[in-house]
């Protein structure tokens, strides 16, 4: 990689859903940069994503089931959010005031991804059904409409444990590497690295999250320019572990058995 790169944020107004994120991001990119240009690297909000997708919920029309209603009293949740959230986890792992903590997709995340910020009033959006189908067909739309070969990152915010704020993770991936694996490398004194891997498409995530925003800025959107990451049709999705291979999930999954 390179050692220095540029950001752009990408303000495409409002999306409604159903309508195309790829055409907004391709006209908000000849103001910010000048256009796509091969080797960039575009970063979407999930939300923007899937609102596009129509991927919206109006919560008056969800009916909570009685497991909905337990868990919504237990952790002071809205009943109807919580039957969303449980709709689209595959499991409940625990929760604290607020959220629920939900296994999905092999990720492990609050409120399964389901986000009530910048939905329609009265409404929640749900993580895209596929990221990775998303990042890969909004990558071809760049590349028929502007001829660009670029990588596409779809981005959601998480917190980490013991840790205040929020930061970037990619959810989605398409057109580079996610993770580079640096083992057997050597390190400032000549020692082999064994372990290392280096997540490159949440480090992108978040870089692109310092410009895009989480309030009002209306920029669910950056490009990455200059990092020099190769870019091809055989780089695909985002590697992830097994939850026993977890140092946290492993832990705490071994802690609840002893109990």
């Amino acid at each position: 990689m390179n050692a220095s790169f540029e950001v752009f944020g990408l303000q495409t107004g409002i999306i409604a859903p159903g309508e195309s994120v790829s055409d907004r991001v391709i006209a908000a990119a000849k103001i910010a940069c000048g256009g796509f240009k091969d080797g960039d690297i575009l970063v979407l909000a999930e939300t923007a994503v899937a609102t596009s997708e129509g991927n919206v919920i109006r919560l008056a029309d969800i009916t909570p089931s009685s497991r909905a209603c337990h868990l919504a009293e237990k952790h002071d949740i809205d009943p109807a959010v919580t039957e969303v959230v449980l709709r689209e986890s595959d499991a409940i792992v625990g929760g604290i005031p607020g959220f629920l903590l939900c296994m999905k997709a092999g990720t492990l995340l609050p409120n399964a991804g389901v986000d009530a910020s910048n939905a329609p009033e009265g409404c929640v959006t749900p993580l895209p059904k596929d990221p990775d189908a998303s990042a890969a067909r909004i990558r071809r739309e760049i590349r028929a409409a502007t001829g660009a070969a670029t990588g596409v990152i779809i981005a959601d915010s998480r917190t980490h444990a013991m840790r205040a704020g929020c930061s970037g993770v990619a959810i989605g991936c398409a057109g580079i590497p996610s993770v580079l694996d640096d083992r057997g490398r050597s390190d400032l004194f000549g020692r082999t690295l064994e372990v290392t891997k280096r997540a490159v498409a949440d480090s992108i995530s978040s870089a692109a999250e310092l410009v895009m925003g989480e309030a009002d800025e209306c920029t669910p959107a950056a490009i990455i320019r200059g990092l020099g990451l190769p870019v091809g049709d055989e780089y695909a999705g985002i590697e992830s572990i097994a939850a026993d291979e977890c140092l946290f999930m492993g832990v705490f999954a071994r802690s609840r058995k002893r109990k």
